[in-house]
């Protein structure tokens, strides 16, 4: 017989911290993290230093999820193009699902504005690995060039998930003319 292991104070204090920041915003508060996931404020404490640690070890924690929802996977055949349009259908598909508030990265570093915050520190390094695939994937494609490609994908990126976010847009019929655009002036294969 099998039994579901209880999750730890730790993991409940992650959860409760991914899911209200996403939806509140990272200015939570740490009675509210405690509440949401039954533990003490002197157990958070014994977990982590602080709440900004809280924090930074949630955005941490999610990265792969966010990975595995956007990217496609290493050893897939198609072509850098149809790569990079994969990333955009992700997030068009996900701006539609119920309770999207765009990209938490983006909304971390935005929200926090100290670039040395422990969070912004982990969302930035999550932005730039987004940064890397685009440029990796123009590189392959043979991009004329490949730095202000990925570049330009990831202000197409970011823009449409904070409009997605904020409700002003559904993304329906913009993104994939939008990335064409940027692909095709890149001589994109």
């Amino acid at each position: 017989m099998t039994t579901d292991a209880k999750p730890t104070s730790r993991e409940r204090l992650l959860e409760a911290a991914a899911t209200l920041t996403y939806r509140e915003g990272v200015g939570i508060g740490v009675e509210a993290l405690c509440k949401a996931a039954g533990v003490s404020k002197r157990s958070l404490y014994q977990l982590f230093e602080s709440k900004d640690e809280l924090l930074a070890a949630s955005l941490k924690e999610g990265a792969g999820a966010f990975v595995a929802g956007l990217l496609p996977p290493a050893d897939d055949d198609r072509s850098p193009r149809e790569r990079i349009m994969h990333v955009f259908a992700q997030l068009t598909a996900q701006a539609s699902a119920p309770g999207f508030h765009g990209c938490r990265y983006l909304a971390a570093q935005i929200e926090l504005k100290d670039q040395r915050h422990p969070a912004s520190r982990v969302a930035r390094r999550i932005k730039r690995n987004l940064l890397g695939f685009f440029r990796r994937e123009a590189e392959q494609g043979g991009a004329a060039d490949p730095e202000l490609l990925a570049r330009q994908l990831l202000v197409v990126f970011d823009g449409a998930s904070a409009r997605a976010g904020i409700g002003v847009d559904d993304l329906k019929g913009l993104i994939v003319p939008t990335v064409t655009t940027l692909l095709d002036a890149a001589a994109l294969r």
